[in-house]
């Protein structure tokens, strides 16, 4: 194993996280060939062969699942090293990845970032979006992929922390009939189809959660992955939906409805990994993140 070096580590992690050698390149900015030619180098090194690799998709073999987590953690106890050598003098330095939902208002999150380049200038942020929702960004944190995420409904095997909490309001269309009477009981709404985000969604699974424990079926017609444009769907007549009150504009023709037996509320965590110890870089985010959302 004398042979295998960080760069290799490296550079399979990059094929095995982006799930292909093209994409790989592109995310450590070197030519593909270079990737190709490090991996088959380190999979003479192990003696076996750490992807399938087809036309359609490059995935892990089952050596290259085994290989996967030593590899992230030798990468990380090489970066705690570099860590410890730059806060000797003072200096902050590295890399944090950051798993973000596709609408976060409840964090100011440019604000947040401009913040820690001010504070910290040898620190660069790259941030990740999971179109699978929270459940999606959960599990990118388990697998080393992501570094920090926030998260709602955070699921109990990570490091978590409440920044903040919204309800969620029934949205219909101006001339809907519910529009007119202004309350509703889940039982009444199921009635009528609903706009939501898919399955593994946070706002998904708190609504089809309360529609569950009522005893009450209803129909999403209409699933969308950027909740921040659901309120145009709504508009459009195609459902009804729960949304947070930033996202729907103020001249939007949409009109709320109370829901009688229930209280729905989409709270905002952050989250890391409880298996990998932060990074310098993930701390200062994280400090940064306390000082402006202090948990409520």
């Amino acid at each position: 194993m004398r042979a295998v070096e960080l760069r290799h580590l490296e550079y399979f992690l990059a094929v095995a996280d982006t799930g292909g050698f093209t994409q790989a390149a592109k995310a450590l900015h070197v030519v593909q060939s270079g990737v190709s030619a490090t991996i088959k180098a380190l999979e003479r090194e192990l003696g076996a062969e750490l992807f399938t690799r087809t036309p359609q998709e490059v995935t892990l073999t089952a050596a290259g699942r085994t290989f996967l987590p030593r590899a992230r953690e030798t990468l990380d106890s090489a970066r705690a090293a570099k860590d410890a050598v730059h806060g000797m003098r003072g200096a902050v330095q590295g890399t944090v990845t950051v798993g973000t939902l596709t609408s976060i208002d409840l964090v100011d999150l440019p604000e947040l970032l401009a913040a820690l380049r001010a504070r910290y200038p040898g620190v660069t942020v790259r941030l990740r979006a999971a179109m699978a929702g929270s459940a999606g960004l959960a599990q990118h944190l388990r697998e080393g992929r992501l570094d920090v995420a926030f998260l709602a409904l955070p699921p109990a095997d990570l490091d978590t922390r409440l920044l903040a909490s919204a309800p969620l309001a029934l949205y219909v269309p101006g001339s809907h009939p519910l529009a007119r009477t202004g309350r509703a009981t889940l039982a009444q709404l199921a009635e009528f189809p609903f706009v939501d985000t898919p399955p593994g969604f946070a706002n998904r699974t708190i609504v089809d959660q309360a529609f569950a424990a009522a005893g009450v079926t209803r129909e999403v017609t209409v699933e969308i992955a950027n909740v921040a444009t659901a309120a145009r769907f709504i508009q459009a007549g195609l459902g009804i939906g729960f949304l947070g009150h930033s996202l729907v504009p103020e001249h939007s023709g949409l009109a709320t409805v109370e829901v009688t037996d229930a209280d729905l509320r989409w709270e905002l965590s952050v989250a890391t990994a409880s298996t990998r110890r932060p990074s310098a870089a993930t701390r200062a985010f994280l400090d940064l993140l306390a000082e402006r959302h202090p948990s409520p």
